[in-house]
This record gives structure tokens, sequence and C-alpha cells, in this order.
């Protein structure tokens, strides 16, 4: 299939807009230019850790790069030079997950994170005169009042003085250098520091109807560099929260725990907002403008969003939306009521484009497309072809494509079938009713959609209006017949295991995992005990590991066996209570229903073929300076580049041989620095021969390996929603075991 032009057309026309009055700024343009990324390939391997690099960063000038590893070290490396200047040993004794350079302090002054959950700050002027290897210097300030792993460093610009970190204990804390060189160990007698910013540990939501009342245990935050005030924070729910800090309340001390301030937005994805099992991020990050934010999902896909509403773009809704976009209910035809699907970057070359976008090029995608329904080959380049013309030319074609071209798409979603195409067909579904109410293929797709989410009498509904509306159609009556079929087999299920004797499997007299624990009855004291404000680590005193097998739906022509997933689980269990907020004591019954839902920003786009299940350091970022392009690392070892205006893959490189966690692109050049697994850095420069999909240009990998590799990645997800994972296992263990929360899983 012919791929279409990319948005920035090509460098001579980029080179020649210089001529004449333009507004644009080329210098900005050529950074990341998409004939420059699909030359990309790996310039150079940075070696000096000793073991996994978990972060690096640039300076604001790109003339260094910092990168900080399992080692414990922190490595400055020159970028002119590509070869190593200091290497600090940090005195951390765990493992190190964030390291910046601080603003404004001539690149002397870095700050590292990690899993002894202290952020010390180092003065590399102390380093000079020594040799390259003698790093061992003492930090200028150790701030150790978190509990528990600091994943993420923030820093602002034009500010020397202040760093802000992200903790899995639920806080979000702001280390002034000048207030103190140190702070004590939480939970010792000494004074505790009054600097915790974001105070979460009451923070964490189940769901969006839920309110918020379990720790938030943050994995990533940003600030915005265009505006400063806005700090963006995700953790281990499906929401990310976007806060402005001249609207917070005074600094506090980890004393109490506070009910969680309110944010300014909240950022999820419709369709994972009442998820099972719960959502988990593991990174968010501002867009190099401020006015878009991408997030990455643990299990998921990438993500990006609007930050402002006042626009027109974003699209807020609430837990009645959900419900709405799933019921029948009549429509008009008014194409204003649909969900967001196209914002067209207006820069000088979009306008250029869509002036010359005709309806016959939007047509002849189209047909690329449908022709590829029919045969039933090529869906995601098909599919493709549609966000061309949905989400480029969108504003500029008619009512009648576009409803042709959200049908067509809806209908190679399902057939493709990778996670949460049926989510993305209902909202395709959903417009193309807007556009035409009476249309046939709308509802017909929309009944499919929800009978592959197993929404049975949903999906009846709009069988049976598309039915009203062509009684003549067989392939409508069959898919009525054949969901109707499917609820009565449901339903004579359900009677004969109301009929069967039932077995309770948690009520036999055997010890229950609290007594293996804690030596003693689930309604003893031990589980009575008040709040506890001493280290939260000593909570987690009682470890356990235990083998587990579950059966798992294969592919064809696996092996039987290979179906079965025997593990161990090692973990550790809470003894504590995780209900200390700081609120009326009410009913749990009371509070659900005193609770207003807050309205939520819902995706503006959606970037597939990654896969993020081993790790919750995955990053995703935005490439160059207008941020036209997105990145993310992947667990088979591969880094993905995605058009963010199309959510087009125009870049896929092996940059690991396990796990790439980390993609930073440089500040004004066309290079990108990723990290994993393993202990190296990789430079990537355009320096292939060849433009391509792959690396190596003809040379590299046919495009069919990328369709497979991406199918696999899909595979992974899919294999791990179905198999009963850690965290799945926690939450049935959590149902039968109620004293016992919050649970966590120990991860080698």
């Amino acid at each position: 299939m012919r791929t279409p032009p990319f948005h920035d057309g090509n460098v001579h026309h980029l080179l020649e807009s210089r001529l004449i009055n333009f507004p644009y700024d080329v210098n900005c343009g050529l950074q990341m230019h998409s004939s420059l990324i699909r030359r990309l390939s790996q310039e150079r391997e940075l070696e000096a850790h000793q073991g996994c690099v978990n972060a690096v960063a640039w300076n604001s000038k790109g003339s260094l790069l910092i990168s900080g590893s399992d080692d414990s070290q922190v490595n400055i490396w020159s970028y002119s030079g590509r070869k190593l200047l200091h290497s600090i040993d940090t005195g951390h004794s765990g493992n190190i997950f964030c390291t910046k350079f601080v603003p404004e302090t001539s690149d002397e002054l870095v700050v590292s994170g990690a899993g002894d959950s202290q952020v010390r700050l180092f003065n590399l002027s102390r380093l000079s005169g020594r040799k390259r290897d003698d790093g061992a210097i003492s930090p200028s300030a150790v701030y150790q009042c978190h509990t528990k792993r600091v994943k993420k460093l923030a820093v602002e610009v034009g500010n020397p003085n202040v760093v802000w970190s992200a903790s899995e204990d639920g806080t979000l804390r702001q280390h002034d250098f000048r207030e103190g060189t140190s702070c004590p160990p939480a939970g010792t007698p000494h004074p505790e520091c009054r600097n915790i910013l974001l105070d979460l540990r009451c923070g964490g939501k189940r769901s969006l109807a839920d309110p918020p009342k379990h720790t938030l245990a943050l994995k990533s935050c940003d600030i915005s560099s265009t505006r400063p005030h806005l700090l963006l924070v995700g953790g281990n729910d499906a929401f990310a929260r976007l806060y402005d800090r001249r609207m917070l309340p005074p600094l506090t001390s980890s004393g109490k725990r506070m009910s969680p301030p309110p944010c300014v937005n909240y950022f999820c994805p419709m369709h994972l907002s009442d998820s099972k099992p719960q959502m988990q991020l593991t990174h968010v990050t501002f867009s190099p403008t401020g006015e878009e934010v991408l997030l990455s999902y643990s299990g998921e896909h990438v993500y990006l969003m609007d930050v402002d509403c006042a626009n027109g773009s974003a699209m807020k809704y609430t837990s009645g939306d959900t419900l709405k976009l799933l019921h029948f209910t009549p429509v008009l035809n008014r194409v204003e009521d649909q969900l967001p699907v196209s914002n067209v970057v207006q820069n000088g070359f979009e306008r250029r484009s869509i002036t010359a976008a005709r309806p016959e090029k939007c047509m002849m995608l189209i047909e690329i497309a449908k022709k590829s329904l029919e045969e039933g080959n090529d869906h995601f380049y098909a599919i493709e072809a549609c966000n061309e013309v949905l989400e480029r030319y969108g504003s500029d074609v008619g009512p009648t494509i576009m409803h042709e071209c959200l049908c067509t798409r809806a209908a190679l979603l399902l057939k493709r079938n990778w996670k949460n195409d049926a989510h993305m067909a209902i909202r395709d579904c959903y417009n193309a009713r807007g556009i035409d109410g009476s249309s046939v293929r709308a509802h017909y797709y929309m009944s499919e959609a929800l009978e592959q989410l197993e929404k049975l009498k949903e999906a009846l509904e709009f069988a049976m209006a598309a039915q009203c509306l062509a009684p003549s159609d067989n392939m409508v009556a069959e898919k009525v017949e054949s969901i109707k079929n499917k609820i009565a087999a449901e339903e004579a299920e359900k009677n004969n295991n109301r009929s069967e004797p039932r077995f309770e499997p948690w009520t036999r007299r055997v010890l229950s995992l609290s007594e293996i624990l804690h030596h003693s009855e689930p309604n003893s004291d031990a589980f009575q005990d008040g709040p506890r404000f001493e280290r939260e680590d000593s909570d987690y005193d009682d470890e356990v590991e235990f083998n587990f097998e579950t059966q798992i739906s294969g592919d064809e022509g696996r092996d039987v066996e290979s179906n079965v997933l025997h593990g161990s689980l090692n973990l550790r269990i809470h003894r504590g209570s995780n209900s200390l907020c700081e609120s009326p004591p009410t009913s749990s019954q009371n509070d659900k229903s005193s609770h207003q839902p807050e309205a939520v920003i819902d995706m503006k786009r959606r970037f597939v073929g990654h896969c993020n299940v081993r790790t919750d350091i995955k990053q995703t970022s935005f490439l160059g300076q207008r941020g036209e392009y997105v990145a993310s690392g992947s667990d088979d070892g591969r880094w993905l580049i995605w058009e963010k205006q199309t959510g087009r893959l125009i870049k896929m490189l092996r940059g690991d041989e396990a796990v790439v966690n980390c993609v930073q692109c440089h500040p004004f050049d066309c290079v990108v620095a990723t990290s994993g697994i393993d202990s190296t850095i990789k430079i990537w420069t355009p320096t292939a021969s060849i433009p391509s999909i792959v690396a190596g240009g003809s040379a590299g990998p046919e495009t069919a390996d990328v369709l497979k590799a991406m199918e696999d990645n899909q595979k992974r997800m899919q294999f791990n929603r179905r198999a009963m994972f850690a965290h799945e296992l926690l939450e049935q263990i959590q149902m039968h075991e109620g004293s016992l929360h919050p649970f966590e899983c120990v991860q080698s």
C-alpha cells in the first residue's frame, strides 16, 4: 500500500520558505523533519555503567548528557566528544530512577532520586582536578524525608534553588536548597521537614465515580516549561492530575494524611476511567509548547490530550457520559455533537496542505481502506489511511466523506482487534451516528464492537436498531439472531449455576493468609491498630512467597501445556491501616453517595504498536522544539516514533536487548538518546543512507517485520490482560482478606 506524504513536506520546500515572508521558524522545522527522522540510526553506544540505565537527561544547552543507573552511579557525558566526563559515586543504596541538571547553575549542580527513598544533590565543581574514575564526593544535600522509592524529579526553567520529587509514598515534596542541606529520615524523633507540596496518600481513585481515598503511589511528574505554575503528576491509578502551584495550600509535614487538594484538570481516556483491573501510569509529560500532555500506561497505549478546554478541541466527560456512549438512544443528525475527531495544527505548512486538499484525495484514501477491508489484509495501513483523512483533512471534508471514513475505520478496527480497538470503533460509530442518525453501518458496527466487549444487551439494542433501518439486510438479521443466541446461552448457564450446589472455596477451615502472616485470627486486636505515623517501610515487615497456576487462552496451534502459566509471587503485606485521611467520620457508603465525580479531559489521539508491561519507568516523550513527533520505548527492545498529528508510525528502531525505558530528544539537534535494561546509552542521529521505517534502510528489516513486531507487542499486552498476573491476583486476595491492604508486589 502506498503511504501518504508527511505533513512537513520535504526539506527543499522548507528551505525555500526562507526566501519569502513566511511565519515559520525554519530551524525548529528542520530539527525533527520527517526526512531526517526516517534516516535515524545508531551512531554511538556510550559505555561506563554497570547496571540498567534508568534515567537520561540533557542540559539546557544540549552540551551535556546525564545518566543514572542501578549501579548507583551518575555519569556526565560530553555531547560533542561522545565521551564520559565525570562519574559520581552517589552513595545511594538503591537503584537510581531519576537524575537532572539543576537549571541556571552553569550545569554544576545535579540531583538524583533513588530506590532508597533519598534525593541527593551534588556539586560538580568539587570534581575539578580529580581523575575521571575518582567520583567519590560527598553530596551537598541529602533529603531523606520520603518513605518509599523516589521515581521522578522535576525542575523549573530558570529556578536554581528548588527541585521537586515524586515518590511511591504518595507525596510530592519541594526541596529548597536555601533552607537546609539535609533532613532527617522519616519516622525519627527529629522534627520532620515541612516540604510536602502534594499529599496524595488519600488521593487515589479506583474509578471515575469513586471518591479519592487510596494512596496514590506517584510514578511521574512534570512542570510546564511555558507555564511553570502548572504541575502534572501520575501514579498507580488511571488519572493524571494537573495542579496550579499558586493555588495549593502551604507546605506540610507527613504527620497527618490530608485530603487531596483540588486539581485543575483530570486526564484519562474515557474507556479507561472504569477499567478492571485498575490502570497505572508510568510517565506523564508536557509538550514543549505546554498545550498538550502525553500519558503512558502500564499494559496500555500512549495517549495525547489537550491541557485547556477553552479552545474547544478537548472534550470533558463525566461518569454518566460513558453510559451514554454505550446505550442506544435516537440521535439527530448534528455534526457538532461528535466526539473530537481532528485537531489540525495551524502552522504555515498545515494551512497550505489543507488548502490543497481535495475531496478526491480523501476518497482515494477511503477507497484504499475499503479495498483492504474487503480483502482482509493490511488493516494497519488501511487504518492509517483513514487517520490521514480524519486527522489531517477532517475540517476540510464534508459530512458525507467523514461519515464514510468513520464507518470504514470502525470496521477496520474491529477486524484488527488490537487492545481497545473496539472502544475506538465505538467512538467512530458514535460520531458517524451524529452525522447520519439513520446509518445502518454505524449501528451495525456499534453492535459488533459492543459484542466484542461482551456487552450483549447493549449490542442487541443497536443490532435491532440496524434491523429496523434495513429489514431486508441478511447480515444485520444474522447479527441480531447471533446476539440473541449468545444472550440465551448466557442465561442458561446462569440458571445451571444456580441449580448446582455451590462451594465456597474461602470458607473452609484452613489457615488464612492473614493468619499465616500475622499468626493471629483476622478479627483479633492485631487488625484494630489505630493510625501509625512511623516510617511506612516498617509496615511491610511480613513477606511470603507462593506459587500460582492459571489457565489462559492461547493462540491457535500452541501447545496446551504452554497455555498454563506457572510462576511464583513474592509479596510484602502492609499491616497498617490505609484509611488515615482527615475527613469527618462517616460511612464509606455515605462518602460515595455524597461524592460528586469530577469532569475529566478525554483523549485526543492514541499511539499504538509498542508494549509496556515489564517496567514502571517507561517514558514517552515529544521530539523536537515544537513536539511534532512522539516517541516511546517498548518491552521488545525497540523504540518507536509516531507523527503526532495523525498517530502514524514512521520509525521503529532496535535500542536494547530487552527493554527500552528512556527516550530523550536533544534540545536543538536531530539527536536522540535512549537507554533501558542494557548498561549502555545509545545515541541516534540521521546517518542512514536511505530513509526507511526501520533502521538500516533497504538493507534492514522489511516492513512486514514491523507489522509482526507490533502484532507481537499486542499479543504481549493481551496475554498480560488475560493471565492472572500480580496485580490481579492481589485484587482477589484483597477481596477475601479485607483486613490486609494495601498490597505491594515486590518485583525483582
